[in-house]
């Protein structure tokens, strides 16, 4: 088997392709609506984190609704449609009927963006937003999403029962469904993978359990308890039995055990030509996030209607809904809170349309190439936002006049990730010159970089200038150390407005990254609330005395994957700094350390609120400071 290095990059590589350039007809990845509607990805963004975080399922639900609009006749939003007494929509089609959900979410999220601009944004594509931010609200990878979609004026209740896989599908029934939309094998088994949340029904996999003999007993024992083999129906379990309000690659180790919940499930992983792929996927997370980031960008480009085809539907004020029912639309956003009125999400959609693109595929490349990178890159941002604010400060090299923040103490071997950003700055000089500030360039490539390990994603309002100076002395004074008592962490994230829940939810950012032997040394061989087990698993790679610069993963289980391990950690008495730790200590923190250990869109969802709040500490605007034509000096 070929290097997995070379792989992995191989494959980021193509990923970054698709993403820029396999966008059939006129469908955009630079802005469609950066002009006339930017504040389009926010609004979808906000709205869909209310309402996953309100039913986690429902992440879910908008991925299916977007498969089957674009499985038939494409990405044209006919899904939606209502029947009428002289039209026949497809939302009774055999494969919808009791399967099909969360149309009042697209409604609601519909009449928000109408209220911003209207008559502009196409139902398609806002389902095709909402369908990706579902995703990444549950755990999964993040994905340009390109725009530009019109929506149909027609609808086919006979493409839809002709078009859509059923769950009793065989392998070979599935390759020539996904082949028939120019999808490959490896497409299809990438995008079932989508089954590794929701919930289906006992009719869909009563069949599965009851006679297949490619079943793991106990598993098909399990769901018999609650899908009897007549009646019941309607009974739901969990496609993913490791649980279904979390994307990741327990769908594909369940198939590896015979614990596929549907039919067409395990026919992926039954002596045929997708079990080694799906042996990959299930012990390579960020492989398969890959691979299905990658195939939801080619299944968006199904014969899209652009230019003059199809319309963007209108009625009366918020009347306008895409599927003609009315929905009470959601009263309150995921809120910014951002400090400074002078930042804004669309800051940037007329004088720099491709800067988040262009962000984001480098960071997709660097993080493909070092996964390590992502945590690299959000600890600068925050050793940045914790010192006089988010400037760029922390970005200045030392000259023989000036003293930046580099080489204040807890920097020293401690932050690294400056080559990221300014070959992401040399990017965006060449598109937009002069135009883009280096403090909102780290902004962006910080939430990028945790999509890309698998963590949330957030509204990142911009406008932030860069500083012409930095302070050595604030910098040692304000950053918390590895040391830090529970009451100094409340105090120190409390001096930047920050809440005790902003800094115990921050702290998750621990989930990814490493940590020098020197900054752990106390806690493994002085504390004594750590796990005995845990404490000599790090004493065999740093000694009591030596080996200051030796690694070890600040999470033990998945130091690259973006999750609530960490917390997990915690509550097992494995945290890995005396500060980490802390949160979990018979104080103030604890219970709500055991809610984000159980509850990943919970802790998802205050990370990311963290993020914004974070993002708009003491944020230069306006005529302050400068935009840097190299980050690390001023002009």
């Amino acid at each position: 088997m070929a290097s997995n290095t070379v792989s992995s990059r191989l494959l980021a590589f193509f990923v970054l392709s698709l993403l820029s350039c396999r966008v059939q007809a006129q469908l955009s990845t630079s802005g469609f609506y950066a002009r006339t509607c930017p504040k389009l990805q926010s609004i979808v963004s906000s709205a869909m984190a209310k309402a996953v975080a309100k039913e986690p399922r429902m992440g879910a639900s908008i991925l299916r609704l977007f498969f089957h609009d674009c499985f038939v006749n494409g990405c044209d939003a006919s899904v939606l449609l209502d029947d009428t007494p002289t039209f026949t929509g497809e939302k009774n089609a055999f494969p919808n009927q009791n399967s099909l959900r969360g149309f009042e979410v697209i409604d609601t999220i519909k009449s928000l963006v109408e209220a911003s601009c209207k008559a502009t944004v196409s139902c398609a594509d806002i389902l095709a937003l909402a369908a990706r931010e579902g995703v990444v609200r549950l755990g999964g990878p993040s994905w340009t999403v390109a725009l530009g979609r019109r929506d149909s004026t027609t609808a086919s209740q006979s493409a839809a029962n002709s078009n859509l896989p059923s769950p009793a599908s065989s392998l070979s029934t599935l390759i020539s469904a996904f082949a028939a939309k120019n999808m490959s094998p490896r497409d299809m088994t990438a995008l079932s993978g989508a089954h590794t949340i929701g919930l289906a029904r006992c009719t869909t996999f009563r069949s599965h359990i009851y006679n297949d003999k490619n079943i793991n007993p106990n598993f098909a024992a399990l769901r018999k308890q609650n899908c009897p083999s007549s009646g019941g129906d309607n009974n739901l379990a969990p496609l993913d039995q490791q649980g279904a309000n979390r994307f990741g690659a327990h769908y594909y180790q369940n198939l590896v055990g015979r614990s596929g919940l549907l039919h067409s499930d395990q026919e992926l992983f039954n002596n045929g030509t997708q079990d080694l792929l799906v042996r990959q996927y299930s012990a390579n997370t960020q492989l398969f996030f890959r691979d299905f980031a990658a195939a939801m960008v080619k299944m968006g480009a199904l014969g899209p209607l652009t230019g003059t085809n199809g319309q963007i539907p209108i009625m009366m004020a918020f009347n306008f809904i895409c599927s003609g029912l009315r929905a009470l639309i959601l009263l309150s956003l995921l809120s910014c809170r951002v400090q400074s009125q002078l930042l804004t999400t669309g800051f940037y959609a007329r004088t720099c349309p491709n800067l988040q693109s262009i962000v984001s595929s480098a960071m997709a490349k660097t993080v493909a190439n070092e996964p390590r990178m992502g945590a690299s890159i959000l600890r600068l941002f925050f050793h940045d936002c914790f010192v006089n604010g988010c400037d760029a400060s922390v970005l200045l090299d030392d000259t023989p006049t000036f003293t930046g923040e580099k080489n204040a103490f807890p920097n020293q071997k401690s932050i690294r990730g400056f080559e990221v950003i300014d070959t992401i700055k040399s990017l965006v000089e060449a598109s937009c010159n002069a135009t883009v500030s280096c403090a909102d360039i780290l902004a962006l490539a910080a939430r990028e970089g945790v999509v890309q390990l698998g963590g949330p994603s957030w509204p990142v309002p911009l406008g932030r200038r860069d500083s012409i100076t930095a302070s050595q002395a604030t910098a040692n004074n304000h950053l918390p150390s590895p040391g830090s008592s529970l009451s100094t962490l409340i105090s120190a994230f409390a001096a930047k407005n920050l809440s005790p829940r902003d800094m115990t939810a921050l702290s998750g950012a621990h989930t990814i990254g490493q940590a020098r032997c020197a900054t752990f040394r106390s806690r493994i061989y002085s504390d004594n609330n750590i796990n005995p087990i845990f404490a000599a698993l790090r004493r065999l790679n740093c000694p009591s005395s030596g080996g200051d610069d030796n690694l070890a993963p600040l999470e033990l289980q998945s130091p690259n994957l973006f999750g609530v391990n960490y917390y997990q950690n915690l509550v097992g008495g494995g945290g890995l700094l005396h500060s980490d730790q802390e949160l979990f200590n018979n104080g103030a923190q604890d219970s709500l350390v055991r809610q984000y250990s159980l509850n990943p869109v919970l802790f998802f969802n205050d990370f990311a609120a963290a993020m914004v709040k974070m993002g708009a500490i003491s944020p230069l605007t306006g005529n302050n400071g400068q935009i840097r034509l190299n980050c690390r000096k001023v002009n």
